[in-house]
């Protein structure tokens, strides 16, 4: 048996050959990563507002210089290439410039939900092994409590890691002041400790990590989603292509920049040398006046907000609007009536679909020239589906999940959702077993159930692990379960998602109780609320509450369907009790 090359006619596949020999070199080859948007804006725009937070306003060349002093004080602290950084902050311009200046210095940017609660965040700092915690002056309790965890947990091996905390203008100081007296260092002290002119150096391989964020997902702990420059340099071009972004959008922060990393739109504001305009909190008042008065043209937000922004008052609106508003809006499919209800107003609205593991959005309900003529309601229809894949990933499906067959393009057919390219994570952080099943066939597994249409545009339809989303914010049922069975009086429970009509979804929890334990009373569910208030993070705690026997199957498994079927009997539930 010969050792060589086969030939074309031997049945298997030629080698590939170039038409040349040529490699590549410095001249040619450079690692891509989005930290070279930042150095080009600074260029091109130095004098052109790059973030605003109420009286606090940076131009593109203040900001670099920031961003590179950030880099230089990590760096001076021997924090860089395999050091994570945690960020717990709301939309701040700190946060802002952890995006560009931690992965300027070799470090890895995490940037934590300050929706979450002390015991989750100790988790994720001691799982992530953050060197640094820069934290939100409002936030510094959470913070000083989660860092009391891990003490607590690890003893004499505990490494407190260099606590950062950022002062706010708009906030009352007296808790930065506590935080001061804490031994916390102030983040403009920080930043005066290092060099604005350092020499920062883009990272050699573009699989280094650039991101950390945690998703929660379906598992008894978050996993840790690991992003590398490479992704973060195509999506970030790619999310403001799909938009139709212009040079020089001014962009209003109503969703997060802990959510994937704002759906790299922090990257992607310094390619196009847009302005960030930060919300500390978002409300419908001030994204009105955020468009009335300081010119925003952009602005992502899931359907919970576009659903406030409608049905706002007289006087909390500014109508007609000054000019076409571009929305972009994920988290949880719109229904037809919010999109139609938004276009009436002038917001145009693209509607994208993702994961945290795929960098936020990477599918989008790309628009169609013939749509135009159809009824209003008819576009709004298909314009609620999932659509196609983003520039940067390469590839997107509905198969069969034990075959991984493509499903046929009938729209009934369910298969899942899976994806593969450029926009796919590295992988989950120390977690090889999920990472196994994550990319099974060499797809990304979404775990989410959808139908592929005729025209090629997928749509959800279920989701296979059970997870809630409410408010765009992903909650696993099996977590909120295993908080409501610790009540006392709860001897078994199974959550599921219900209609509401302010946060799109919310928990509603079906709830056997003990003999004498209760008697199923609205006293006994504000009992449970409010137990499960003090152990969980708000968005998750249900909202309703269910008494009565558990349908199951001859086995003992509980029958989710059923309870699905009571839960949308039930209607929607008119006001959160958050």
């Amino acid at each position: 048996m010969g050792s060589g090359r086969a030939g074309r006619g031997s049945g298997s596949a030629a080698p590939e050959r170039d038409i040349d020999d040529l490699p590549p070199n410095d001249a040619n080859y450079t690692a891509l990563t989005p930290l070279w948007f930042l150095e080009r804006a600074a260029l091109a725009q130095p004098g052109r507002a790059s973030v605003v937070h109420g009286p606090v306003r940076y131009t593109w060349a203040e900001t670099y210089r920031r961003c590179r002093r950030l880099a230089s004080a990590l760096a001076r602290r021997s924090v860089g290439c395999g050091s994570t950084v945690a960020v717990i902050a709301p939309n701040i311009p700190a946060v802002y410039e952890a995006h560009f200046g931690v992965p300027m210095s070799g470090a890895v940017v995490n940037c934590v939900n300050i929706r979450l609660n002390a015991e989750t965040i100790a988790f994720l700092l001691d799982h992530s092994m953050a060197e640094v915690v820069m934290v939100d002056q409002e936030f510094f309790p959470l913070a000083e409590e989660s860092l009391k965890i891990i003490a607590e947990k690890k003893k004499s091996s505990f490494r407190p890691p260099i606590l950062i905390v950022i002062g706010d203008p708009t906030c009352d100081p007296k808790s930065l002041h506590y935080a001061l007296g804490k031994g916390a260092t102030e983040y403009e002290d920080f930043l005066k400790t290092g060099d604005p002119e350092f020499n920062w150096k883009p990272p050699k391989d573009e699989w280094q990590s650039i991101a950390l964020g945690y998703t929660s997902g379906t598992t008894s702990s978050p996993k840790g989603v690991v992003l590398h420059h490479r992704g973060a340099y195509l999506m970030a071009l790619s999310v403001a292509m799909i938009w139709g972004m212009p040079e020089g959008a001014v962009y209003l922060w109503t969703l997060p920049m802990f959510h994937c990393n704002g759906w790299c739109y922090t990257w992607a504001l310094a390619a196009f040398c847009g302005t960030s305009i930060c919300l500390r909190q978002v409300s419908t008042k001030a994204i009105y006046n955020g468009i009335a008065k300081q010119g925003v043209t952009h602005f992502c937000a899931a359907p919970v907000v576009l659903n406030d922004l409608i049905n706002a008052p007289a006087s909390e609106t500014f109508l007609p609007l000054p000019r076409v508003v571009n929305v972009n809006v994920a988290g949880a499919a719109p229904t037809p009536s919010l999109l139609l209800a938004l276009s009436i107003r002038g917001f145009r609205v693209t509607h994208t679909y993702g994961l945290s593991e795929t960098y936020g959005p990477s599918t989008v309900c790309a628009w169609k020239p013939e749509w135009d003529e159809l009824p209003l309601e008819e576009r709004s229809r298909l314009h609620c589906r999932q659509g196609i894949r983003y520039i940067a990933l390469e590839g997107l499906d509905v198969v069969d999940p034990k075959t991984m067959a493509p499903v046929p393009a009938d729209g009934k057919t369910y298969g899942e959702i899976v994806m593969r390219g450029n926009a796919v994570m590295k992988g989950y952080l120390k977690n090889p077993k999920a990472n196994e099943e994550a990319f099974a066939g060499g797809w990304y597994h979404s775990g989410d159930l959808g139908v592929k249409h005729p025209d090629g545009y997928i749509e959800v339809r279920d989701r296979m692990k059970d997870v809630i989303i409410s408010g765009g914010e992903n909650i696993s049922s099996l977590e909120v379960e295993k908080v409501v069975c610790t009540h006392p009086a709860v001897l078994e429970a199974s959550v599921v998602a219900r209609a509401d009509e302010r946060w799109g979804e919310s928990p509603c929890a079906f709830v056997t109780l003990r003999d004498g334990a209760g008697d199923g009373s609205d006293d006994t569910a504000s009992d449970i609320m409010r137990f499960c208030r003090e152990r969980m993070p708000g968005y998750w705690v249900p909202k309703s509450v269910i008494f009565g026997p558990l349908p199951k199957t001859a086995t003992g498994k509980i029958k989710k369907n059923e309870l699905r079927a009571k839960a949308k009997e039930l209607g929607p539930v008119k006001k959160s009790r958050m």
